[in-house]
């Protein structure tokens, strides 16, 4: 997984802010982590080969999509959509992604499937509640979500994730 989410993430360097860009990528330890914080991984195979890997967490109210990568050869082989369909069967709740704002193509890879970016407004206030994310990623970052999120069920969605333990 690791090797996977490194290899695809370098489509990363030089387009987001260098000052969010770490080498790895993601390093062993924080994979441990975010698997340890209840991320569910799911992979996707090719002929035997491990060609891109996903993952889902509950977090209060909402599943959070997390590291979604495909190995650069396999991009653009329906890996990607396979994923993202899986983990949409997997559950009935609001569904919420993050991604860098300089990243147009995984932003029009969620559109594609259906996820709409959220209001300007409810960006920062969506990613203080759902995620640990700095206040620079904060800045370049945007969500998207399916359903559709407007401004006013966003608020409603935060103020029951107050019902929830983070």
């Amino acid at each position: 997984m690791l090797a996977i989410i490194n290899a695809a993430a370098e489509a990363y360097r030089g387009v987001i802010p260098a000052d969010c860009w770490h080498e790895p990528y993601m390093p062993a330890e924080e994979l441990r982590s975010e698997i340890d914080a209840g991320i569910a991984f799911v992979g996707c195979e090719i002929d035997g080969e491990l060609a891109g890997v996903t993952g889902i967490q509950a977090v209060r109210n909402v599943d959070l999509i997390r590291h979604a990568y495909v190995l650069p050869a396999y991009q653009g082989r329906g890996v990607g959509t396979a994923l993202i369909a899986h983990l949409r069967e997997r559950t009935n709740r609001q569904i919420l992604v993050g991604t860098w704002t300089a990243a147009t193509w995984a932003i029009g890879f969620y559109e594609r499937h259906g996820f709409r970016l959220v209001p300007e407004a409810t960006k920062a206030p969506l990613l203080r509640t759902y995620w640990t994310v700095s206040e620079r990623q904060i800045e370049t970052s945007v969500v998207l979500a399916t359903p559709d999120l407007e401004h006013e069920g966003a608020a409603r969605l935060m103020g029951a994730a107050r019902d929830y333990g983070k």
